[in-house]
Parts: structure tokens; C-alpha cells; sequence
């Protein structure tokens, strides 16, 4: 492998029977993640982001790095919580889905930075973010979040708080291939690391959580050493230009947020994979299975 571009080796059988029209595309699930950054200050100094690494168990994309995130709740999309920010329309109009649904997805991105990270987007006022939150009392509150047995949305109005949308900036939309068996259809966010809380490997899912500068992990990554999936890889690039953390979420309102959706088609005998607007993901897949 060239580089660590994370390719399952049952997707050859799976493109193929897409192709042919024997494989039936699984419906996405609905998704959020969040790139969270921190400044690092000095010469030369840029934002690192907060990356964790996938337990090599996990089912989907193990051994991969990535950033917090995880299905929306659906729970989360029909009450009504205390909101600081744009409001819900606003949001909808920029994710490009209904009020109630844009709730969710931003609900989603809050509680799993909150759920994998420990950092929590939200505060007992519009203008406020909470400090410390690894008390026992919100150690329950969060392990009842991972477990489903308390929606985010429950979460907040217990613990009085105002999710703080105004801290979040929409980055890019990707969707799994159709080819794959989990598939997800993900909304990527920026947000910086608020004063006064730390992030920790709060994840079950992770054995690895690190904060790296973008243009060091595309470095890895181009070297093979450390594995991703391509929208990871590609946000990663996209972040490189940015001095600040203040820059990035100065630049999300004008990002593009139209769906990449891998293509897959037959071509003279071999299957060739391609991300629209992202050469560099392009597998040409012959007869034998093995892509290059």
C-alpha cells in the first residue's frame, strides 16, 4: 500500500455485485462528526486537530484514524432545547434538510464530541461554555448518553444547559459508498476546543486519541503510516492552509456542503473507483480483486 488509504478487502466482490445489479445499496444512516482544533501559538505555529484511532475489533474502518462522531438520534429532532446560535432554520437552509432534522445533526456532532472527547459544546448560558466535566455525576450522565438510555436532548434540559450551535461550523458532506455494507451520511463540522476544558479518550471505540497538526498526519498518511478513509485525509488537506482555529470557522460558512458519493463503474474488464472531486482516491480494481 502506497499510502494508508483504507480499502477493506471485500469491496472488490461488493463493487462488482453493484455493478452487475446484484448487490441492493443499504439506506445511509444520518451522521455527524467534528473536527475539533486547538492553537498552538509561536512561530510557525498552527492548529492541531483532536484525532482518535479506531480499535482494530470495530466492525467498520478499524484501525483507522478519524475525528469524534458517530448516528444521529432521532430522539433529538422533535423537542425543543435551549439553542444559541443561528437559528434553526439557518441551520436547515445550510445543511440542506427540514428545522426538526437539522436539530438532530447538530445534536448529533455536540454529543458525540461530548460522548468520545469529554469536550462539551454547550453552557448554562448563550454565552457561556460548562468547565470541567469529569465529575462522577457527569461521568453517569455521559455513560447513559453512549448507552441510548438518555437522549442529548434529555441531557440538556436535566442539566440546564444551552447547546451553543454558534461554536460549530459546517466543513463537507460525505456519503459511504454504495457498495458498503454500514454507510453513513455524514456532516463534517469545525469547532475549536473551548477554555478551560481538555478532551481524553473518553471512547470505547478508541485505543488512540492524539492532536495532530493536518499537514503532519497527511504526512503519515502519505507514507502509510497511518491509516484513513477518505474524507478524513481530504478534510485533513483542506485544513492545512489555515493559521488559526479562528480561520477555519471563519471559512465554514462559505464551504460547499454538496454530498461526495464514491462512483464505481466497469471499464474494460476492471472496476474503476473514484470520489467525484477527489483524484487521488481513484482504484483501478482488474480481474484479480487487487486495487492499484
Amino acid at each position: 500500500m502506497a499510502n494508508g488509504q483504507w480499502f477493506p478487502p471485500e469491496w472488490p466482490e461488493r463493487i462488482r455485485a453493484l455493478a452487475e445489479g446484484t448487490l441492493t445499496p443499504v439506506v445511509p444512516r444520518r451522521a455527524a462528526t467534528v473536527m475539533l482544533l486547538k492553537d498552538t501559538g509561536g512561530t510557525g505555529g498552527a492548529p492541531v486537530v483532536h484525532m482518535l484511532r479506531r480499535r482494530a475489533s470495530m466492525a467498520f474502518a478499524g484501525g483507522a484514524y478519524a475525528y469524534p462522531g458517530g448516528g444521529v438520534d432521532p430522539r433529538d429532532d422533535d423537542r425543543r432545547i435551549g439553542w444559541a446560535g443561528p437559528p434553526r432554520a439557518r441551520w436547515a437552509d445550510r445543511l440542506g434538510v427540514d428545522e426538526t432534522s437539522a436539530q438532530a445533526i447538530v445534536c448529533a456532532a455536540v454529543r458525540e464530541t461530548y460522548e468520545e472527547a469529554g469536550v462539551l459544546l454547550a453552557g448554562p448560558t448563550p454565552e457561556t461554555v460548562v468547565g470541567d466535566t469529569t465529575g462522577a455525576d457527569w461521568e453517569a450522565d455521559r455513560a447513559a448518553l453512549v448507552a441510548r438510555d438518555l437522549s442529548f436532548a434529555e441531557f440538556l434540559e436535566r442539566r440546564g444547559l444551552v447547546l451553543r450551535s454558534d461554536l460549530l461550523g459546517a466543513w463537507t458532506r460525505w456519503i459511504t459508498p454504495e457498495f458498503e455494507a454500514r454507510r453513513y451520511d455524514t456532516w463534517f463540522f469545525v469547532a475549536a476546543l473551548p477554555e478551560g476544558q481538555r478532551t481524553r479518550n473518553a471512547s470505547t471505540e478508541a485505543d488512540r486519541t492524539v492532536w495532530i497538526r493536518p499537514s503532519e498526519a497527511a504526512a503519515s498518511y502519505d507514507r502509510g503510516e497511518l491509516l484513513m478513509m477518505p474524507p478524513t485525509i481530504a478534510t485533513l488537506r483542506q485544513l492545512m492552509p489555515y493559521a488559526t482555529a479562528a480561520e477555519v470557522l471563519k471559512a465554514a460558512p462559505d464551504r460547499d456542503l454538496t454530498p461526495v458519493l464514491a462512483r464505481a463503474r466497469l471499464e474494460h474488464g476492471e472496476v474503476v473507483l473514484s470520489w467525484p472531486g477527489h483524484d487521488e482516491f481513484t482504484r483501478h480494481i482488474p480481474g484479480g480483486g487487487a486495487p492499484s
